[in-house]
């Protein structure tokens, strides 16, 4: 097997120390943690603690400068990804970047021209790690096999309540659940739609968090092809929703967490010709068609089912990209196209401060 690959966290804070460094502790055959940089020295010392061989930087600037790195994973703060990930690059490194991408589409478009101009594409990665979610992952492919027949509908939740005030919750900061949990769903919704968008409605609002950006928005997202994605991110929702609701002509099925309950109506029994009748109704009868419909309904645990499909995975892609040279499964082109909507989501909110977003 090939060696593991020397890489660097910029930024051991709760997702540096918390999701990063966390995914790859059972992939030592993989990665390898050689360094860490972060500007609070309590993070680097709780680091050094962790992990005695490696080393610690305060400044990007020296990280950068050690020929040990090979890959840097950026898990600054929302506003400088892009930044820190062309300084690691332009310094040789391969770069994993947390997301957003960006809180710009400006800047992600230009970003882009970056990439090919110093043909550097294949060594960016863009985390949207919950593209291998196990219960995303499983439900596509029940809507690819056809069970619900063909879908028109696909709502997804994220619902809590919380009086947050991190940094998460300030727009100078690129706060907001649009930045946080929206990069995550607005992709989901992408891949549900199955088509290039034609109209997007939404709306942000501060319900719970104390800062000033957005704790609860609602995106409506239609496709070309006629379908609706309605999605909506929560931190001031007090009775959630099932997190997927899934509807097409010839069933439905709704997933929390790892279980998914489906209906749909038995393929091998063809229905029966049926018409509008012009007729006057009886006094005393059904307000419809009385034909008997043979219902499947069935409940899936997601795990047994899915084994390898998890969050976590997203690391062994990046391995196989790396040493292997395989695609990498999250294209740059579809991270840009979340930030797209997000970006048009702040611009059209009508949200205080929105514009500051774009």
């Amino acid at each position: 097997m090939a060696a593991p690959i020397k890489i660097a966290i910029i930024g051991v804070g709760r997702a540096g120390y918390g999701m990063h460094l966390s995914e790859i502790k059972n992939r030592t055959d993989k990665f390898k943690v050689v360094a860490a940089c972060d500007i609070e020295k309590s993070h680097l010392d709780k680091f050094k603690k962790d992990h005695p061989k490696a080393k610690t930087y305060s400044s990007i600037e020296e990280l950068l400068k050690d020929k040990d790195v090979e890959l840097v994973t950026v898990a600054t703060r929302s506003p400088d990804h892009l930044k820190h990930a062309k300084m690691a690059l332009l310094a040789g490194k391969y770069v994993f970047g947390e997301k957003p991408l960006s809180t710009k589409y400006t800047e992600a478009l230009a970003f882009q021209k970056f990439l090919k101009a110093n043909k550097l594409e294949k060594k960016f990665f863009v985390r949207h790690n919950r593209r291998f979610e196990a219960p995303f992952v499983e439900i596509m492919k029940i809507m690819k096999e056809g069970l619900l027949g063909k879908v028109y509908s696909v709502k997804l939740r994220r619902h809590g309540y919380q009086r947050r005030n991190d940094w998460q919750t300030l727009i100078k900061y690129g706060g907001g659940q649009l930045n946080n949990w929206g990069p995550h769903i607005v992709d989901h919704s992408l891949r549900f739609l199955e088509s290039p968008v034609k109209e997007i409605w939404s709306d942000l609002k501060k319900v719970a968090a104390v800062g000033d950006a957005e704790d609860h928005l609602k995106i409506i997202l239609k496709g070309e092809n006629g379908r609706i994605v309605d999605m909506e991110i929560s931190g001031g929702a007090a009775m959630p929703e099932p997190e997927y609701l899934i509807s097409g002509d010839k069933g439905a099925l709704s997933c929390t967490g790892t279980e998914i309950k489906l209906k749909y109506l038995n393929p091998k029994v063809k229905l029966g010709p049926c018409k509008a009748l012009e007729d006057t109704p009886p006094l005393e009868g059904s307000f419809g068609n009385t034909e008997k419909l043979e219902w499947i309904e069935k409940t899936i645990k997601v795990e047994p089912v899915c084994p390898p499909c998890d969050t976590h995975r997203i690391w062994d892609f990046l391995f196989e990209s790396i040493r292997s040279k395989k695609a990498f499964p999250i294209k740059y082109e579809e991270a840009l196209e979340v930030v797209k909507v997000c970006s048009k989501v702040k611009k059209n909110s009508g949200f205080e401060k929105a514009t500051m977003y774009v």
